[in-house]
């Protein structure tokens, strides 16, 4: 019983590992040395391991003399390239035989990618007289690769077909690399500011108002100078304060002077009382 059941663990460990990774495209096409430049491409760019990660893919790989024209160009503009030669689906030469139409659109992983525009996510396949043409499904575009032999299938998870050269997807080499996630959310953002910024000039008509509150204020001012005249009794008693003011300080001054006069007038009175006492007292003497 133990045995059974160590096995079946080991038997359920191998169905795990063989469903989390399918196939490793850098181990198939390592052992097909004409494809060597293609499978460096592929891990330079990434995309190998993007591979890696589906369960189903058919791969139109091109040898060592075909993909020439593709080492040349930027990382980005080739993965881009070798992307829409990455079908989301299994084909090998028998299903391709068995197509029932003339022409069959399938998925890349480049429409995957979710940068693609239009139809440029997608391949045309055509059955002709001349045998299987791959192109892209874009309006115009030719049919220009076509099927030279199989490489390497695992049904149903990959199979590696030769293709005669590269597919060519109009407008592909041409887009701007997509902008980062937080980018989009940042432009939105910006018309936002933009009503802060009008808000300091709601600010200048306020700054008026005030202006013209000291405008009144001065207007009002030559108001009172008008009732002054109006009003001439309040300069005279004006002046009259301070005439009554000075007037004491001169009172003050004279009193003083006042004094001696009356100290002298009553000298004199008291004199001329006793002058006249004393002339009454000699007359009553007699």
């Amino acid at each position: 019983m133990d045995s059974k059941a160590s096995s079946l663990l080991f038997i359920a460990f191998l169905c795990l590992i063989s469903t989390s990774t399918a196939f490793n495209i850098t181990r198939i096409l390592a052992q097909y040395p004409e494809f060597a430049s293609f499978n460096d491409l592929l891990s330079q760019s990434g995309l190998a391991q993007e591979m890696n990660s589906r369960q189903t893919i058919t791969v139109l790989a091109l040898d060592n003399g075909s993909i020439d024209g593709l080492s040349g160009r930027p990382l980005d503009i080739a993965k881009r390239i070798l992307s829409a030669h990455v079908i989301l689906d299994y084909y090998d030469q028998i299903k391709l035989s068995k197509l029932q139409k003339a022409s069959t659109i399938v998925t890349t992983l480049y429409q995957a990618s979710g940068v693609a525009e239009e139809r440029q996510g997608f391949l045309n396949i055509s059955r002709t007289a001349e045998g299987i043409k791959f192109g892209s499904a874009m309006k115009g575009a030719p049919l220009s690769a076509s099927l030279v032999k199989s490489v390497y299938s695992q049904p149903y998870n990959i199979s590696v077909l030769q293709v005669s050269e590269p597919i060519e997807t109009p407008g592909i080499e041409n887009m701007a690399p997509p902008p980062p996630p937080g980018t989009a959310a940042v432009p939105k953002k910006t018309p936002a500011p933009a009503p802060s910024t009008k808000t300091p000039p709601a600010a200048p008509p306020t700054a008026k108002t005030p202006a013209k509150s000291p405008a009144k204020s001065p207007s009002k001012a030559p108001a009172p100078s008008k009732e002054g005249p109006s009003t001439p009794p309040a300069p005279s008693e004006g002046p009259s304060t301070p005439t009554e003011a000075p007037a004491e300080g001169p009172v003050a001054d004279e009193a003083p002077a006042v004094a001696p006069a009356k100290a002298a007038s009553s000298r004199m009175h008291v004199a001329g009382a006793t002058v006249v006492i004393g002339l009454f007292a000699c007359i009553m003497g007699f």
